[in-house]
């Protein structure tokens, strides 16, 4: 499969944010006002997660990680309207680029290295 094939939905972001969606909003607001680097924090379990990944996952993953982050806030908007996770509302907020731009290129270090 290659890098065009690859289409992103609002799955697919939904599940490779799937580590944001757990945490408790009220954590999750203070964490990215703060631009806290939670994949710092979270790192022996991404590299565990990351051993269990398809390589179709890791596709998915790096898609979802390389798209601009207006676009990705874009479907994070629209994954809340469908999903009502008010995690998903907190990072569609512009004010959050700067949290997942950090937590982006952390998480790339850790799965693409």
């Amino acid at each position: 499969m290659t890098d065009s094939e690859i289409i992103i939905t609002e799955n697919d972001v939904i599940e490779t944010l799937d580590l944001f969606t757990k945490v408790p909003s009220i954590l999750l607001r203070r964490w990215v006002s703060k631009n806290s680097n939670l994949v710092k924090s979270f790192q022996s379990q991404m590299e565990s997660y990351k051993s269990r990944l398809s390589s179709r996952d890791m596709a998915r993953a790096e898609k979802v990680m390389e798209m601009p982050v207006e676009e990705l806030q874009e479907i994070l908007k629209k994954a809340y309207v469908r999903t009502g996770k008010k995690q998903l509302k907190i990072l569609s907020d512009p004010k959050a680029k700067p949290f997942i731009v950090l937590n982006i290129q952390e998480a790339r270090k850790i799965l693409f290295k």
